[in-house]
């Protein structure tokens, strides 16, 4: 377990740790979708634009099936830079922890079974409201419910999303609610001048701070159903928030929801923490007392070219694919070498098969 580093609050993640480790985990993964990464240039997910809207649903379709049903491709760079539902797929499969998918607001139905929640995507916040008030409401609600049911089931619920350009909406949700926030982006170069803007423009509309208001106006659909979800799920079993900057801004709106500081962590991979870009660990201080959890996979060891991408500032995170990492060794005792190889090993499979 020594592989895994833990911040901030080192005694609550000392304490988190030895309550989850060798028991059962469950693997829950929200799609989702706003409008706002149809902005040119915002996010790196899909081969082109027209393909971003099918991200969330392949990448729910891989993790089942190890290949994709509403595209004919796995969700790829030209050059061989892979979805992290790779990374996610590989542990999870090796460490025989469950997956269950949800969808919150995606704009494309993967092609399996998944809970359908029947929320609504979110808008382009650069020119209209992200959702209406009520449908905030409907997430926190059906999240609520789901998170309960969920965590009824396992000592420990890891929650994953996929939301192309998600961390635009998440930094105009962390702003909105006064945090000094700086985030992660999928690409080597983060275009932060561009996720300035579309921010700016979001809060030309509405200056309001009220938690609720600020993620109707600039927010996505994801943040409000994890938020509903961690609420109740942490009052049953411990909760991983497996990503980076958008599970801040789940952490932070979460603080109007109410949830259970003592049961929840995040897992991220290192790639986050070491980003200079962003302020991971800073920006969860001050929003709660709980520990962030990190793993380094070491790809920058891969024998491929789009593995090693990552450790030079590729995608970095996505898919749970931290959270997940974590939740394999903590179940299996596995180190990181065991995690390259078995990363390598998918990754080998996908290239070969296609």
């Amino acid at each position: 377990m020594s592989d895994i580093e833990i911040h901030c609050n080192e005694e609550k993640g000392r304490k988190f740790i030895k309550s989850i480790e060798r028991k059962h985990f469950l693997f829950s993964f929200v799609t989702s979708y706003t409008e706002t990464s149809e902005i040119p240039g915002i996010t790196v997910a899909g081969a082109n634009p027209d393909f971003i809207k099918y991200t969330p649903p392949a990448d729910a379709e891989f993790l089942q099936y190890g290949f994709c049903k509403t595209i004919d491709v796995i969700p790829m760079t030209p050059d061989g830079k892979p979805t992290p539902a790779l990374l996610t797929r590989a542990v999870l499969d090796f460490a025989n922890i469950p997956k269950i998918v949800i969808n919150a607001g995606s704009k494309i139905y993967p092609k399996m079974p998944f809970i359908e929640t029947n929320i609504p995507y979110g808008n382009n916040i650069s020119e209209k409201p992200a959702l209406e008030q009520s449908t905030v409401k409907d997430a926190i609600d059906y999240g609520r419910i789901i998170g309960r049911t969920l965590a009824s089931c396992t000592n420990c619920l890891v929650i994953g999303e996929s939301i192309p350009g998600g961390t635009t909406t998440a930094l105009a949700v962390l702003k909105g609610m006064g945090i000094d926030a700086h985030v992660s982006s999928s690409m080597p170069e983060n275009p932060q001048s561009l996720k300035n803007e579309v921010v700016e423009k979001a809060f030309k509309r509405s200056d309001s701070k009220e938690p609720y208001d600020v993620i109707a106006n600039a927010g996505d659909p994801m943040i409000p159903f994890v938020a509903g979800m961690l609420s109740t799920a942490s009052e049953v079993t411990n909760v991983i928030l497996a990503g980076g900057t958008q599970m801040a801004a789940v952490l932070a709106f979460a603080k109007s929801v109410g949830y259970n500081e003592d049961r929840v962590a995040i897992g991220t991979t290192s790639y986050i923490i070491d980003d200079k870009d962003a302020n991971l660990l800073n920006m969860v201080k001050s929003i709660s007392d709980i520990p962030v959890l990190s793993i380094n996979p070491r790809l920058e060891d891969s024998e491929f070219d789009g593995l090693r991408a990552y450790s030079k500032g590729f995608v970095k995170e996505g898919v749970g694919a931290g959270g997940s990492m974590i939740a394999s060794i903590l179940k299996t005792g596995i180190d990181s070498k065991k995690l390259l190889e078995l990363i390598d090993k998918e990754y080998s499979r996908v290239t070969t098969s296609q």
